[in-house]
């Protein structure tokens, strides 16, 4: 059967041994880029059984018109709010993702990395560094921190979220968890903790979870780390907090309009903004190519799929 893969992956080589075992046949989009939508829908045309694609390809009910014999769709990444899922249901497409103890590791380590950061204010003075501004040690020069002691706030209680919440035990720090099941209210946590680290899906019910009402509640100088979904925050409103000074501090690693964030937190200091890459660790992203073929594999095979979206 034939696959389309969107973008080369990491270690594509290796991971795609068990498709040519298999006896599949894989195309790999010609440029390394992302791939528009009115293309995608026409390489579609072409009669792929399957398709290996990452976050950046919306894959809906439109595109999926044009994938007649389509079984199966393996995204290359945790989320899949970049595919509709109830339109492949309907259509009887199989929709993948790639969950991975490697992927909640290189995460969770980069969510501590940014309040970390954040917190010792390193982007202010590395920057500073770089300007050669940097004239002989000074008693007051970029005061910032300590994380012991303090209390995280953790929202979304899933994988990642819980080992985020297990690596505070080593800090000494309290530990407070929001999830729809906890027994605390999001109001009580944002108001208690001095660092708050989101870990949810972006669904409707957590689009812009973090705004201006839910900012007001927040402990006056917290720090919020962003490595789930840009669109869980309004990231204008962000920007009016630390302005404020509500926020002592913000990081992201994602966007609510990707790649593009809010204009104005590039300009602030104490904001640390990087492209998308908490699970950018060789093992992270070998493992997650493996899955996201492993899962291609079992779906064109007539099995179920290891990490089928249900």
């Amino acid at each position: 059967m034939k696959i389309f893969v969107t973008r080369k992956i990491p270690f594509w080589e290796e991971v795609s041994q068990p498709l040519v075992a298999a006896g599949h046949t894989a195309v790999v989009y010609a440029k390394n880029q992302k791939i528009e939508e009115g293309e995608l829908a026409a390489e579609l045309e072409k009669g792929y059984e399957g398709v290996l694609c990452l976050l950046t390809e919306k894959i809906n009910e439109e595109v999926l018109t044009h994938a007649g014999k389509l079984k199966i769709i393996a995204n290359y990444a945790v989320g899949f709010d970049n595919i509709d899922v109830a339109a492949c249901k309907a259509k009887n497409i199989l929709v993948t993702n790639t969950p991975s103890e490697k992927v909640n590791e290189s995460v969770g380590e980069f969510a501590w990395s940014l309040m970390l950061a954040l917190s010792r204010r390193l982007g202010e003075a590395a920057e500073y560094m770089r300007n050669a501004a940097y004239h002989g040690w000074e008693p007051e020069i970029f005061l910032g921190q300590d994380m012991a002691g303090k209390t995280l706030g953790v929202i979304g209680t899933g994988r990642i979220g819980s080992l985020v919440a297990k690596k505070a035990e080593g800090w000494g720090m309290k530990v407070l968890g929001y999830s729809r099941s906890s027994g605390l209210k999001l109001e009580e946590v944002l108001g208690q903790s001095d660092y708050v680290s989101l870990h949810v899906p972006l669904t409707a019910e957590t689009t812009h979870l973090i705004n201006g009402k839910t900012l007001a509640v927040m402990k006056k100088g917290a720090i919020l780390v962003n490595t789930a979904r840009g669109g869980i925050v309004d990231e204008g409103e962000i920007a009016e907090a630390l302005r404020a000074g509500i926020l002592g501090g913000y990081g992201a690693d994602v966007f609510e309009n990707e790649p593009n964030p809010y204009a104005e937190l590039l300009q602030m200091e104490n904001v640390i903004l990087t492209p998308h890459i908490a699970s950018a660790t060789t093992a992270a992203r070998k493992d997650m190519g493996e899955i996201a073929v492993k899962n291609l594999v079992a779906g064109l095979a007539g099995q179920k799929p290891m990490n089928l979206v249900e």
